[in-house]
């Protein structure tokens, strides 16, 4: 984090997500105050909480994005949940201290894939050893003193150093490619338990399969396949015996701890206060039961206790019927910063199309280019994708940037249908193509409220 600034922070998130500045500009201080946090003495930097987010605005703006791209830049821990399954829990919702549990694996996995990327060279050459011993299995030579000279190798040994040396060349320039080899693998083996519970066993946190695991016997099963399948399943062994989990789990557990993120998404659909009757009875209950996690506290988890009082809380919605300030008071304090994104216009549908690394023109022309079709988009036939998604959004529901999704697909479904038989190797998408493909669906609204 000490390398990005908020300038920074803004800036590469620019590159992903069109307009917004309010919000981008939020969350960057937000992540940068996480750095800063770290540089203070341990007594003040445990006092200095974080700011918590809330983003409000319709669907398809990017909120989901701003967070997972910041999660993604700062190499952090990150989860997304809505909030509504945590409503009538015990029937269909879920324990709000799954959502920790969730994050913690996460971070372990990712520690775990940053370790095993550090041991990769080593990995690389004890399983390829493995592999050469399947191969051609070593022979228990026996030492021979030729002429009071010790340590002199046997014709023998010399020949099996050769003629290994010779299937590690064949090995390296995929000449075995088709060779079968037989390994050993621990069977995955558990007895067929039915648990039933009101929470589900995701949130009893019971991990019976390692309970069990260590009670049984360890089978192991004997397998026949390929050897590049053979190279992969012995090099994901040798990491395992070089990787130290007790290490993983302890920086997994710091990192969420430090700079973990969790979104919460939907934060509008629990915000209604004085109901007491139907579906909504749920409502304050979930923002009581999110409130201690938001807060500060510590949560069991199968690797160990993880306190949540330094984990980013960033919560979004629409809040089309609600406000934010119909969440309850205690709830309300623990997000200080909100910030309202606006819709998106003609010109930001532009810019989406064609600005971001990720822009969708891109993506359907590399998508098509795999068929051996070249597609061009003349910026006329952009400023109609625009117009029209703009349009649509306005006489129907505003689903924002993702309206262009389900425009495109319907633009360039007939393409899309006959690219791999067509014989047409070019294909140019102009203003007047768009308004064949899509006006009759514009126009009718009913028609347009189903397809598009």
């Amino acid at each position: 984090m000490e390398t990005f600034t908020p300038k920074q922070i803004v800036a590469e998130l620019d590159k992903y997500i069109i307009g917004q500045k309010n919000a981008k500009r939020s969350v960057a201080i937000a992540l940068r105050n996480r750095w800063r946090r770290q540089q203070l003495p341990e007594g003040l930097r445990e006092e200095i909480a974080p700011k918590n987010i809330i983003m409000i605005g319709p669907t398809g703006v990017g909120k989901t994005e701003i967070a997972r791209r910041l999660a993604k830049l700062t190499n952090s821990p990150f989860i997304k949940v809505e909030a509504t399954k945590f409503t009538e829990v015990g029937y269909v919702g879920r324990d709000v201290e799954s959502m920790v549990r969730e994050l913690v694996e996460l971070g372990k996995n990712m520690v775990k894939e940053e370790k095993m990327q550090e041991v990769s060279k080593q990995t690389e050459v004890n399983a390829e050893e493995r592999l050469l011993d399947l191969l051609l299995p070593p022979k228990p030579f026996s030492k021979k003193e030729i002429e009071g000279i010790e340590g002199l190798e046997s014709q023998e040994e010399q020949q099996y150093k050769k003629s290994r040396e010779k299937l590690r060349n064949y090995l390296k320039e995929g000449k075995l490619k088709e060779r079968i080899v037989e390994i050993e693998q621990p069977e995955q083996f558990f007895p067929m338990i039915e648990v039933v519970s009101a929470t589900g066993i995701e949130d009893m946190d019971i991990n019976l399969k390692d309970m069990l695991g260590n009670l049984l016997p360890q089978r192991k099963k004997r397998r026949k396949i390929k050897i590049p399948e053979a190279l992969i399943i012995l090099k994901e062994e040798e990491a395992k015996k070089l990787i130290d989990m007790d290490k993983v789990i302890q920086e997994a557990l710091r990192r969420v701890e430090e700079s973990g993120i969790i979104f919460l998404d939907e934060i509008d659909k629990i915000a209604g206060r004085g109901m007491s009757h139907g579906p909504d009875v749920s409502r304050e209950g979930v923002q009581r039961d999110l409130l201690p996690i938001v807060e500060g506290s510590t949560v069991t988890t199968k690797y160990g206790p993880v306190k949540t009082d330094h984990i980013l809380f960033i919560a979004a919605g629409a809040f089309h019927s609600t406000k934010p300030s119909d969440l309850i008071p205690e709830m309300q304090g623990r997000f200080p910063i909100r910030v309202e994104l606006e819709s998106l216009s003609r010109e930001d549908f532009i810019r989406i199309l064609t600005e971001p690394e990720n822009a969708l023109i891109r993506q359907y022309t590399a998508l098509l280019q795999t068929e051996g079709l070249e597609l061009q988009f003349t910026d006329d036939a952009i400023a109609e994708i625009a117009s029209m998604g703009e349009q649509i959004n306005q006489r129907t529901e505003n689903i924002g940037a993702r309206r262009l999704h389900t425009i495109m697909e319907k633009l360039l479904e007939e393409i899309s249908f006959e690219a791999s038989d067509g014989t047409d190797k070019k294909k140019t998408i102009d203003a007047g193509y768009v308004r064949d493909q899509l006006a009759d669906v514009v126009k009718d609204e009913d028609l347009s409220r189903y397809i598009l």
